[in-house]
Order: C-alpha cells, then structure tokens, then sequence
C-alpha cells in the first residue's frame, strides 16, 4: 500500500500473526498466533481492514478499522478499534503512516468520520489522536475525513 524508507504499510494477512502476537502481547494482549490469523481472516472478510506496518523484519504495527451505518449520519463512520506500534519503533513517524493508510481506506469505503477508540487510561494514545488532529467525541476521539465538514 505506502512504503517510506524500507517500511511498508500493507493489509495484514494469517501470515503476520505470529510476529504481531508478539506485539500484541507488549501491550498485554496475549494470544496464540494461530487464534490471532484466524481473526485477521475474519477481518478481512468484513467491512473492515487490518493494516500492518513492516520493515525488514516482524511486523512494527497493526492499525485495525471497521465501517458501519448509522442513523445519525448520512454516510458511514470508520472506527480505529486497534492502533499500536511496538515500543522500539515508536516517535519514528510509523504511527501516523498507519493512521494515513486507514484514512485512506474509510475514503474509500465512503466514509466521512473516522473515530478512534481508546480508553481513557491509554494516554499515548490520547496525546497521539491530538496531535494529529483528532478531538474527544463518541467513544474515544473523532475528526472529519474531507475537509470542510
């Protein structure tokens, strides 16, 4: 999908979960990786996508977004459910690469909104979604996908 220097932004395929059940396991959410491809196969069959970023090595991070239909908006909303990068690859800009790719895929699944949800105990993550321009609303943080909305 985007590449920058040797790191690649790419749907994330069964093939990934081994090195992405290591990365989920630094943020304490351990699981086998044969569990871990049977959900990203299920994601990708959705309306959802799970992006991972890759150097020359495991996986760096995994961006994970959903869309559905709302009554209260006229287009779909995206959802960021999952956004991390492993510890000795952050304040490399990898972050904000995923957060471009995914982006880029609510664009194309029409969507206007994208929210990140985050729990008010991940301050990291609060303090990235600001500078990067998202607000507090809905379940964690929001900002527009088009300009002018």
């Amino acid at each position: 999908m985007a590449s920058r220097y040797g790191l690649e932004i790419r749907a994330a395929s069964a093939a990934d979960a081994p090195g992405l059940a290591v990365l989920l396991a630094e943020i304490g959410l351990a699981m086998p990786a044969e569990a871990l491809a049977e959900r990203l196969e299920a994601i990708r069959t959705g309306p959802s996508v799970a992006l991972v970023a890759q150097e020359w090595g495991p996986p760096s991070g995994l961006v994970v977004l959903h869309w559905y239909r709302s009554v209260a908006e006229a287009r779909p909303v995206a959802q960021i459910t999952t956004l991390f990068v492993g510890a000795e690859q952050r304040r490399r800009g990898i972050g904000r690469l995923l957060l471009k790719a995914a982006s880029q895929a609510a664009r194309m699944a029409e969507c206007d909104t994208l929210q990140v949800v985050a729990s008010a105990d991940s301050a990291n993550l609060a303090d990235f979604c600001r500078a990067t321009g998202f607000t507090p609303g809905g379940p964690g943080f929001v900002r527009p996908l088009r300009k002018g909305r």
